[in-house]
């Protein structure tokens, strides 16, 4: 494996992503290791390849946003929109994740070993999404596809408009949102929850968790509901 190193007290974010955005043939197999990141916005975006990347501190807004096949490590804490927009591969965040972490994330993973702030997964579309500690309030707000794990406490209007996602939560939740509600865990989401939380690194037990999905009230338009719901 080839090992390159960047330094962000000398070198800019820019020279950062045009190497990583170079030709997936040539990034393949590489370790690119980031230092001095300072919380600077932006890193490690776009990237296309399969591709590691260790970020040695914290990071600002959207990290690793639009991940395509790489593996990035944030060995810090990430600011709003951390792996935004993320098609595949693993972004790991082993501080806190500010609001809006995994937005949009259509494919791969996103673990979180400390908190998430607002809006966790908002409009999530297919990636997993692990959470070691608690997430803040309209965390899986109109989230279509794809699941939660959040290992701690859940914030007002957890899952608010939800669609096809589903929410595990191990805490408390201090509120649902519209349309959300608290199902029985099947024997499919014993063995979901399995699955992910050894991809996270976590040794807690599936059945310690509620399964939150969709009633589906929302899912067409009923003009005799008054707005309300």
């Amino acid at each position: 494996m080839e090992n390159l190193t960047f330094d962000l007290s000398r070198q800019s974010v820019r020279e950062l992503n045009l190497h990583l955005h170079g030709s997936p043939e040539a990034l393949a197999g590489q370790h690119v290791e980031v230092l001095h990141p300072d919380g600077a916005h932006n890193i490690a975006v776009g990237i296309n390849a399969p591709v590691s990347v260790t970020i040695k501190g914290h990071a600002g807004y959207y990290a690793a946003g639009m991940n395509k096949f790489a593996n990035v490590t944030i060995e810090g804490s990430a600011s709003t929109g951390v792996a935004e927009n993320m098609m595949s591969g693993k972004v790991h965040v082993k501080g806190f994740a500010s609001n809006g972490a995994g937005a949009s994330a259509h494919g791969g993973l996103l673990v979180i070993d400390g908190d998430a702030g607002l809006r966790c997964g908002i409009s999530l579309k297919g990636a997993d999404i692990v959470v070691g500690g608690s997430v803040g309030s309209f965390s899986g707000f109109m989230a279509q596809a794809g699941r939660m794990v959040i290992c701690g406490n859940a914030g007002d209007a957890l899952g608010d408009s939800l669609y096809e996602a589903v929410i595990y939560v191990r805490g408390e939740i201090k509120s649902l949102g519209a349309d959300a509600q608290l199902e029985p865990l099947t024997d499919a989401d014993i063995t979901a929850l399995t699955g992910l939380l050894a991809q996270a690194g976590l040794s807690h037990a599936p059945t310690d968790f509620k399964r939150v999905a969709s009633a589906r009230s929302l899912y067409h338009w009923n003009a005799d509901a008054d707005q309300t719901y």
